[in-house]
């Protein structure tokens, strides 16, 4: 299938760059690179640079990058309107957050394009784009085996593996030591926390004494419960499974702790589960096959007290004009969820998926200029050996210092370019492709999470009626709309309305057609 290249920008678009690289592997000139490389695309499409954001020697599975979260607030604020970014995987290799951070962009009316990436503003596109995403974390997270090996080996050791709490430092062993100064601070925390007084008090008499925080900040009053909750002033040393006692050094006792515990916990109040548009997986996706209408989620408490969440024709709250009754919140979502799995991502469409995403590796990574840098660096190395040889012959003029300047900034240069195409190229084969995607098709279709990621990646739209519901997913390669059985009536109020239950169970049939046009529309 073709795909279709974004639609040219409006000329004027307010426009900013993201720009980050991760690692000592980059440098600085990385940073450089990326924002010459949005600039350049900026002025083929006349777009207006109005700032760019930057986060250096920063991984891109990271939620606080305070680049990232500047460039985040400002596109709330509704400053720019365009964002470029040299690659996809620039502002995160986390598919999760990736995919969190765009829907965030949208909502504030902010197109993202990726400058040396034509996933395509189609149905194709968008699902390449969202799989290649998948599949950098499913690798990432794959290679990450071999590091997590090495920080268990040093954990056993009771070595500094992970972030170092407010009141420790690293000692010359690689070891946990106090920080005198702040460990006095953490044990006064402790105290006047269990002598009742406030957050704010405590921030106050910390701030008035310029006492800063670990990240060398003013006291908030939420800057404590990290500190009141962490086991490890009491001697544990703790990562991940593994727990040893007296494994750093004790801050408080046991005892206090204990105690700082439970009056945590006291003030805790369980509140019910709080629904909103995030947690109503299908909203903006589920429609009345009725009138077409979209169908939104509500909550309400029946007369018994029982609290039900349910998806309802707003055409027929508003209007009372559709025949639409409501459905079960977690009904329809685990039933959407199970029929992607089991009638749509079928064999025929895993081979389908596996044999695109290979095509669009190979010919991404055709046009890679890693080659040409490769082959550009070997020759100025071999340039700068020359030059250190006739110096070994004792030739120095200035031309030659100068020549070498010349060429040790170009060797720099290239090595940047060289890191950054390294880090962007697609390393798939077939068996990788299909064992990430069979990941995918044996999930759980009741984990809630599970269904967030199937409903979000995959389905277009869902027509819903009265025992059955229409299902358009986002690739297949054709315009397929896939009809799914549902047994049971749907009225999620039965329990305290005296309507007829519900049951949950739904089949599901193997039954579809093809839709007329590329447009789901009205199914019928």
């Amino acid at each position: 299938m073709a795909r279709k290249k974004n639609p040219e920008p409006v000329q004027a678009f307010t426009t900013a760059i993201y720009a980050r690289y991760s690692s000592s592997v980059q440098n600085d000139a990385s940073i450089e690179q990326q924002i010459a490389e949005c600039e350049e695309y900026a002025r083929q499409k006349n777009l207006t640079i109005v700032a760019t954001y930057e986060d250096r020697a920063i991984s891109g599975k990271r939620d606080n990058r305070p680049g990232l979260q500047r460039m985040l607030r400002a596109a709330d604020r509704h400053e720019f309107q365009v964002l470029l970014a040299y690659k996809s995987n620039r502002i995160s290799r986390n598919m999760t957050n990736a995919l969190r951070y765009e829907e965030r962009l949208s909502r504030a009316g902010v197109k993202v394009v990726y400058c040396k990436e034509e996933f395509g503003d189609n149905a194709t596109g968008r699902f390449m784009l969202r799989t290649m995403m998948n599949m950098n974390q499913f690798y990432s997270e794959n290679m990450a085996e071999d590091i997590r090996r090495g920080l268990r080996d040093s954990a056993q050791k009771c070595k500094v593996v992970s972030t170092i709490p407010y009141g420790y430092k690293k000692g010359p062993d690689g070891r946990y030591a106090l920080d005198e100064e702040a460990a006095k601070v953490v044990a006064e925390i402790f105290r006047r926390f269990l002598n009742d007084e406030s957050y704010v008090d405590i921030a106050d008499e910390l701030n008035r004494r310029n006492v800063l925080t670990k990240q060398g900040k003013k006291w908030k009053k939420n800057s404590f419960h990290t500190i009141l909750e962490n086991e490890r002033y009491t001697g544990v040393y703790i990562y991940d499974d593994i727990r040893i006692d007296d494994g750093m050094p004790k801050i408080i006792e046991r005892s206090v702790f204990e105690m700082a515990k439970k009056k945590l916990s006291d003030y805790k109040i369980i509140r019910a589960r709080k629904h909103d548009d995030n947690d109503y997986l299908l909203t903006g996706k589920l429609f009345c096959g009725y009138c077409c209408g979209a169908m939104v989620g509500y909550s309400g408490t029946g007369h018994l007290g029982t609290k039900y969440f349910y998806y309802a024709c707003q055409t027929r709250r508003t209007q009372g004009s559709c025949e639409k009754s409501n459905i079960k919140k977690d009904v329809i979502e685990q039933e959407v969820t199970r029929a992607v799995l089991e009638t749509v991502l079928d064999d025929d469409t895993v081979d389908w998926i596996v044999d695109n995403l290979l095509e669009f590796a190979k010919k991404y990574n055709a046009k890679s200029k890693l080659a040409t840098y490769e082959k550009q660096l070997k020759g100025t190395k071999k340039q700068i050996d020359n030059i250190v040889h006739a110096i070994e012959m004792g030739v120095m003029t200035d031309e030659i210092k100068e020549r070498m300047d010349v060429l040790q900034a170009d060797k720099n240069r290239l090595t940047g370019l060289i890191a950054i195409e390294k880090a962007n190229t697609f390393n798939v084969d077939r068996d990788r492709v299909t064992a990430y995607i069979e990941s995918v098709r044996n999930g759980d279709y009741r984990d809630q999470e599970f269904q967030r990621m199937i409903i979000r990646d995959f389905v277009r739209a869902v027509y819903l009626y009265k025992d059955y519901f229409k299902l358009s997913v986002d690739f297949t390669g054709d315009n397929k709309m896939f009809e799914i059985r549902l047994i049971s009536k749907e009225n999620p109020e039965s329990e305290d309305s005296g309507q007829s239950a519900d049951s949950d169970r739904v089949s599901v049939s193997r039954e579809w057609y093809t839709i007329r046009g590329s447009n789901p529309g009205h199914p019928d």
